[in-house]
């Protein structure tokens, strides 16, 4: 999670989840000409460091969500507007990766389409969430 948050640097300048989607390369490519766009891969541009963090991550959305013990602990202390994102996240991702597979799509492009909408949530977790000041990091 640190990675998703330090990686881009001040969130505020991303007015948009896509801005931010677009930040990490996870966006697809295209090579319009006229009226057709056909899409091509993802642009790859941006954070590497970044994008390769959110594509392991988004392999753990193969597994049905639950709370765990451990999760549990995590949890606990948290605002409930970000449990209750968080807790989205997880059931809306597991469902459109067993989606996406049963329509017969490739695991790697279903994954990249996780870690995309994934740092949607982020983006949106970080909007309820106060960005700290200078002087509350004792600066």
């Amino acid at each position: 999670m640190a990675t998703t948050v330090a990686g881009p640097g001040e969130i505020a300048r991303f007015m948009h989840p896509r801005q931010l989607m677009s930040y990490a390369g996870l966006v697809p490519g295209e090579c319009s000409s006229g009226r057709k766009v056909p899409r091509l891969s993802i642009t790859k541009a941006g954070n590497t460091h970044l994008r390769r963090v959110l594509l392991e991550a988004a392999w753990h959305y193969r597994h049905q969500p639950r709370v765990g013990v451990r999760l549990a602990r995590q949890l606990k202390g948290l605002p409930p507007e970000i449990i209750a994102i968080s807790w989205r996240a997880q059931t809306r991702l597991n469902a459109r990766y067993r989606r996406l597979l049963a329509r017969g799509k490739e695991k790697n492009r279903v994954v990249t389409a996780m870690a995309r909408e994934l740092l949607g949530f982020v983006w949106e977790i970080l909007q309820v969430v106060p960005t700290p000041t200078a002087n509350a990091l004792g600066a």
